[in-house]
């Protein structure tokens, strides 16, 4: 079913409202009402919209991600189409590690919001955007090195991102590279 036009407009005001608040405020003073009164819209809008602050910030990293998984379906080689598996493989981890270590303030907002969460239940489901780069992940694997346990490796490979060790060294410039280098390695010893 199509969203509607007033619905996607709105969704958009407070996307875009909450990347401004981002970009002057440190993430706990970013609240459901902040972002209402910035998008524009009723506080009721953003909780029906998103259900928490956390939701309301793992829609707008999800919605940055994407642009990373537009350029895999359909950009250039080597993330797009037409590159060996291998390539496609090291150049999607760089824009993985890119598009975390651009958007640092936002997972602070993340990381805060769920922090505030006081009876968080585990969600047995991976996060739609851990779905979709798991597959990629493992069908480059798969093609590059056919006998390797591809499904597996690809979540070893994603774990290791959500380390808080690595996530504080992602999102220092220095830090980003070091992580993108060390995955690289891995990588390229895994499917030698």
């Amino acid at each position: 079913m199509a969203e509607r036009a007033d619905a996607a407009r709105n969704r958009q005001a407070i996307l875009r409202a909450t990347e401004e608040l981002l970009t002057r405020l440190p993430p706990e003073q970013i609240s459901m009402e902040r972002v209402a009164a910035a998008a524009g819209v009723g506080k009721g809008t953003v909780f029906h919209r998103f259900g928490s602050r956390a939701g309301l910030m793992r829609a707008l990293m999800q919605e940055r991600a994407m642009v990373l998984q537009e350029a895999v379906v359909d950009g250039p080689p080597p993330l797009g189409p037409g590159a060996p598996a291998r390539e496609r493989l090291l150049a999607f981890v760089d824009g993985v590690i890119e598009v975390v270590s651009r958007n640092k303030g936002l997972l602070a907002a993340l990381d805060h919001a769920e922090a505030v969460v006081s009876a968080k239940i585990p969600d047995d489901d991976p996060p739609p955007l851990h779905a979709i780069w798991h597959r990629h992940i493992a069908g480059l694997l798969h093609e590059a090195r056919p006998g390797l346990d591809a499904d597996v490796t690809a979540h070893l490979i994603l774990a290791s991102l959500h380390s808080d060790p690595i996530q504080r060294l992602v999102v220092t410039g220095e830090g980003a590279a070091r992580v993108a280098a060390g995955l690289r390695t891995l990588i390229t010893g895994v499917l030698d």
